[in-house]
């Protein structure tokens, strides 16, 4: 797994979100900054509290000029019902496939409670208006993500 750094291009992509809407990256290319966060699995213990946190910040976010973009395996049933059962606030995208996972290097090898298996890590990008990647999140607890997320926006 070679996971995108900081000043690479990030590549663009165009999935559907909880509504089954197509949402691109380049939708917001040149108008608004860009946090992506990958999470394994909707309505999982760590990813709600991960998801209830970074909407609880987004209107904060919107006036930093930064939308959000959940990234997960899951399809756009469960997103919605995820959407609706933790009132969340932001936009949810399948990607069943994985290959946006897989283009962001965050598809890889995992292990839990003695299996290996192949999953998502849980990764944010965060990308500025021309489309490059700014920082990578990668060492965060679940519960402070999105504090950290704002304190970075905050001050940059």
């Amino acid at each position: 797994m070679k996971t995108l750094e900081q000043g690479q291009i990030a590549p663009n992509f165009k999935l559907e979100n909880q509504n089954n809407e197509q949402v691109s990256l380049s939708d917001f290319k040149g108008k608004k900054n860009v946090l992506i966060y990958f999470y394994p699995k909707a309505m999982t213990p760590g990813c709600t509290v991960q998801s209830i946190g970074l909407s609880g910040i987004s209107k904060k976010l919107e006036k930093l000029n930064t939308v959000v973009l959940g990234i997960s395996p899951d399809d756009t049933k469960r997103l919605k019902k995820f959407e609706e059962r933790d009132n969340l606030s932001i936009q949810l995208l399948s990607d069943e496939d994985h290959k946006v996972a897989e283009l962001y290097g965050v598809w890889g090898e995992k292990k839990f409670m003695g299996k290996v298996y192949d999953g998502i890590h849980r990764i944010s990008f965060f990308i500025n208006k021309e489309g490059k990647i700014q920082h990578v999140f990668d060492k965060f607890k679940t519960k402070d993500h999105h504090e950290i997320v704002l304190d970075y926006i905050e001050n940059l």
